[in-house]
């Protein structure tokens, strides 16, 4: 079982990180900086944005709380409750679905025995299934947190979960 911290601040990096994401903006348009701020704050709070990420952000660029939430949950790569430490991201838009996605979300569910939305029990592993993850040539696509997957098949997929699991 995962521990979460209730309070977040920026490390040292992580703040000189944001300080600089903050000066690309003019003076006045601070906030424009929310979706690389929610990105590097959710890398340093394991994989999502809590309700103290959003405070802090809050108060960092002198918007309101619900300014950010609007913001991150319109982006699916922005996750608002905890995430296993392997994001398992399957599109489902035409193409992918056309090359068989949803027999990917189906071997993903049978092998690890979670379905969308859900993570296994040891924290491994979450499964979401998402719009366009703008690889449609090369679909199926399926991005596992940074890294994207394309022309899978059940068994190449298969092989990946299986190399995932042992680390």
């Amino acid at each position: 079982m995962m521990v979460y911290s209730t309070s977040f601040v920026f490390n040292k990096e992580n703040l000189l990180a944001a300080k600089n994401i903050i000066d690309r903006y003019p003076k006045g348009k601070q906030e424009s900086a929310l979706v690389p701020l929610l990105d590097l704050a959710q890398r340093q709070n394991n994989g999502w944005v809590s309700n103290s990420v959003v405070d802090y952000l809050s108060e960092m660029l002198s918007v309101t709380p619900i300014k950010i939430y609007e913001v991150a949950s319109f982006y699916s790569m922005i996750n608002l409750k905890p995430v296993g430490k392997n994001h398992v991201q399957v599109c489902h838009t035409t193409p992918c679905w056309l090359r068989g996605s949803d027999k990917i979300s189906e071997k993903c569910t049978k092998m690890l025995g979670v379905k969308n939305g859900e993570t296994t029990v040891d924290g491994k592993f979450t499964l979401s299934e998402v719009e366009c993850l703008g690889a449609c040539v090369d679909a199926p696509v399926v991005q596992i947190n940074d890294d994207y997957y394309e022309n899978l098949t059940e068994d190449s997929f298969e092989k990946i979960l299986k190399k995932l699991s042992k680390e």
